[in-house]
C-alpha cells in the first residue's frame, strides 16, 4: 500500500544499505501505522552527477531524499512518528548526517489507489480487505 521511493544523490548505497533502509522503511511504517509489512514497497533510483540541483546549483553533497505516498487518514503525530523512525535509522545505515536525509508524505485517499487488483481499504480495514488476497501475495510471493 505505501510506495517508498529513494532517490539518492552523490553517494553509491551498496546491495546491503540498500536492502536495510528498504527493511528499516517497512519497520518503520508497520510500527508506526499497524499496517502489515506485506503492504510496504521500496524503490531506488540514483542521479547521476550534475544531475541534482539545489538552490539552481549542481549539489555536491551526499543526499537521501524519501517521498512516500501513504493512504491519508492517519495523525499528525503517527506521520512524524513514522518520518523520525525512517529517518534515524537511514542516518544510522547511510553514514550521512541528518541534514542530508530528506523525507516528504504524500496522502492519498485509498478510494483513489488499486494495489492487488482492488481498491484499497480505510486505515484500519486491513484485515478484512487482506482475505479477499491469494495466499501468494499475502505472504509476499
Amino acid at each position: 500500500m505505501p510506495t517508498y521511493t529513494v532517490t539518492v544523490a552523490n553517494i553509491a548505497l551498496s546491495p546491503q544499505q540498500k536492502s536495510q533502509i528498504a527493511d528499516a522503511i517497512t519497520t518503520a511504517h508497520n510500527t508506526q501505522t499497524g499496517a502489515p509489512r506485506f503492504f510496504a514497497q521500496v524503490l531506488f533510483f540514483s542521479t547521476r552527477e550534475g544531475e541534482h540541483f539545489v538552490g539552481g546549483s549542481v549539489n555536491q553533497a551526499p543526499q537521501v531524499y524519501v517521498h512516500g505516498l501513504v493512504r491519508q487518514g492517519r495523525s499528525t503525530g503517527v506521520k512524524q512518528a513514522l518520518m523520525s523512525q525512517m529517518l534515524e535509522e537511514i542516518v544510522r545505515i547511510a553514514g550521512i548526517t541528518a541534514e542530508d536525509v530528506w523525507i516528504y508524505l504524500q496522502d492519498i485517499p485509498e478510494t483513489q489507489m488499486i494495489e492487488f487488483g482492488r481498491f484499497l481499504p480505510a486505515p484500519g480495514e486491513e484485515t478484512e480487505w487482506e482475505k479477499g488476497m491469494t495466499p501468494e501475495k499475502r505472504s509476499g510471493v
